[in-house]
């Protein structure tokens, strides 16, 4: 089946899909202008940093700990990276699919909150998101825009401690709370998945295109790197994200637009 013929067949099974599964990692959000390569969203390729240390270690949570302001130094930089970056058409076209569909749910890796900004709703940040703060202390909740301006490492405005990012770092555990969501979801099934952008090496990532390979639900991976999946799914589309949902959205009969 060549690449149009493929486009028709997803494009129709997701007209007729009544519960559909998005997951996304960095190379959605490619076409902003992020970077899809090592650490936190990106940011690091096989390099040490500055302090001859792996990024793995810089970003950990035992790091933070106890040395805030090198985990920070790292975290500044992956902000920086991501600041100003808008959401691209593949963005758009979930958030559309999600207004247009009977049901539809992103899980995302990403920590750039371009999902949200987008305007989805339905939504697993399952890494957690660099625009929310908490104190490590007193557990106050903050949202920003960007750490423009701000100290670093930021402290809370309450009791002075040091604030952390609401992402997961290594080393760290998953919030419990996404997890519990991910698997009631899943318990109610699907009847179409989507992996977009994501290299598919977290299991709690690759468990719900398992899952649907074993269910013989339709699954279509989007990326222009092979991964583990990709011999196993049913559609794949070694395409950037933002193309190809321009390319399914352009023959769906839900007449959506990526663009609105």
């Amino acid at each position: 089946m060549d690449v149009a013929s493929e486009l028709d067949a997803v494009a129709s099974a997701l007209d007729r899909a009544r519960r559909i599964l998005f997951i996304t990692g960095a190379g959605i959000s490619a076409d902003s202008g992020l970077p899809t390569y090592r650490g936190i969203n990106g940011l690091y390729n096989d390099q040490a940093t500055d302090e001859g240390i792996d990024i793995e270690e810089a970003l950990s949570g035992e790091m933070l700990r106890s040395r805030p302001d090198l985990t920070w130094k790292y975290l500044a930089q992956i902000e920086r990276a991501c600041r100003g970056a808008a959401p691209n058409d593949a963005h758009r076209a979930l958030r559309a699919i999600e207004r247009g569909a009977p049901y539809v749910l992103v899980l995302t890796q990403n920590v750039d909150g371009l999902h949200r900004a987008a305007g989805s709703e339905n939504l697993i940040e399952i890494h957690g998101s660099l625009h929310h703060l908490r104190c490590t202390h007193c557990g106050l909740d903050e949202e920003i825009v960007s750490l423009e301006g701000r100290v670093l490492p930021p402290v809370c405005p309450e009791c002075q401690s040091v604030m952390r990012p609401d992402v997961v770092l290594f080393g760290e555990r998953l919030a419990e709370a996404n997890l519990v969501r991910l698997y009631s979801e899943m318990v109610e099934g699907f009847d179409l998945v989507f992996s977009i952008g994501t290299t598919s090496t977290f299991p709690y990532i690759v468990e719900p295109v398992a899952w649907a390979i074993r269910s013989g639900v339709p699954t279509v991976e989007i990326n222009p790197a092979t991964t583990q999946i990709s011999p196993y799914v049913q559609y794949r589309f070694p395409m950037r994200a933002a193309e190809t949902m321009r390319a399914l959205l352009a023959r769906s009969a839900l007449g959506l637009d990526c663009g609105d």
